[in-house]
């Protein structure tokens, strides 16, 4: 598999091998093994989710408290989607910044998100599923939720028409909102021996 770390200091694409034939194609999403040989990063998945959406839905930008923190692996099975991930890590030197990925079956990427960094998404076609294979179980409370559309973030959603999007995301905090209320993780930088 190709590994590729992203901006986002531990943020990493993943693009699989794929065999071909006759009767079609076969990959592994990902060989934890192999993943962690590469990059350094241990990931055990302990859920796996999916969610499926009609074309131009917002979903996120979604983390998790640390604890329990939430490392995901996220592909797309059906349809295609831009993939965000955005560095709430406080002290981070790449706070608030955030990485774009296109994701669709046709090219079998896969993003890898580390703890503390924020997940979102906008669907560019209709029935698009996503899996999303998750470091820990989900804990009710524990879900740290930015607005998608705070204007410090200024995410490129490249929506052409208003968006489907939750209530609990529409109304979500800014990110200085939830920096000032204490909720995001702290930037813990790699050890210079690690990987």
């Amino acid at each position: 598999m190709k590994v590729v770390e992203t901006a986002l200091p531990g943020v990493f694409r993943v693009r699989p091998d794929v065999i071909v034939d006759e009767r079609g194609g076969f990959f592994e999403s990902l060989r934890t093994s192999e993943f962690e040989r590469i990059t350094g990063a241990v990931f055990a998945p302990r859920q796996i989710n999916y969610s499926v959406s009609r074309r131009n839905t917002v979903r996120g930008i979604h983390s998790v408290s640390i604890p329990p923190g939430q490392a995901k692996y996220v592909t797309c099975v059906r349809g295609a989607l831009r993939d965000f991930a955005v560095d709430l890590r406080i002290g981070s030197p790449t706070f608030g910044d955030h990485v774009v990925t296109l994701l669709d079956p046709a090219s079998s990427w896969g993003v890898y998100i580390p703890e503390g960094v924020g997940h979102g998404f906008v669907t560019l076609a209709d029935d698009t599923c996503i899996c999303y294979a998750l470091s820990t179980e989900h804990v009710p409370g524990t879900q740290i939720d930015i607005n998608p559309f705070d204007s410090e973030l200024a995410l490129p959603w490249g929506c052409v028409e208003p968006p489907l999007i939750s209530a609990k995301d529409a109304r979500a905090p800014s990110l200085a909102d939830a920096r000032s209320a204490g909720v995001l993780a702290e930037w813990m930088a790699p050890s210079p021996d690690a990987g």
